[in-house]
């Protein structure tokens, strides 16, 4: 494997610009201002890029990690009114 293998899905940040590859993905991590970049979810995102890249595992993972860490702080609501019954209908 090499650090030049594609996302399955382009990874889109804040500014608009995509994260195509492994390599994309892994000199956005390093550009990171260091205390961000040393949060723990980067971290892990950083080696499911290595162990990708390295040990030729689904790109999907990378994935996962890289998208874990972008949206870290954002925190999901829980809207009782769009719960569904067991019948599943609304």
């Amino acid at each position: 494997m090499t650090w030049d293998q594609r996302f399955f899905d382009p990874i889109e940040l804040p500014k608009g610009k995509k994260l195509v590859t492994l390599r994309d993905g892994a000199l956005y991590i390093t550009k990171l201002p260091k205390a961000e970049h040393d949060a723990a979810e980067w971290q892990a995102a950083m080696e499911a890029l290595l162990l990708v890249a390295e040990s030729g595992g689904p790109t999907m993972f990378a994935r996962i990690g890289v998208m874990r860490a972008l949206n870290r702080n954002i925190e999901r609501e829980f809207n009782p009114s769009r719960k569904d019954n067991s019948l599943g209908t609304p």
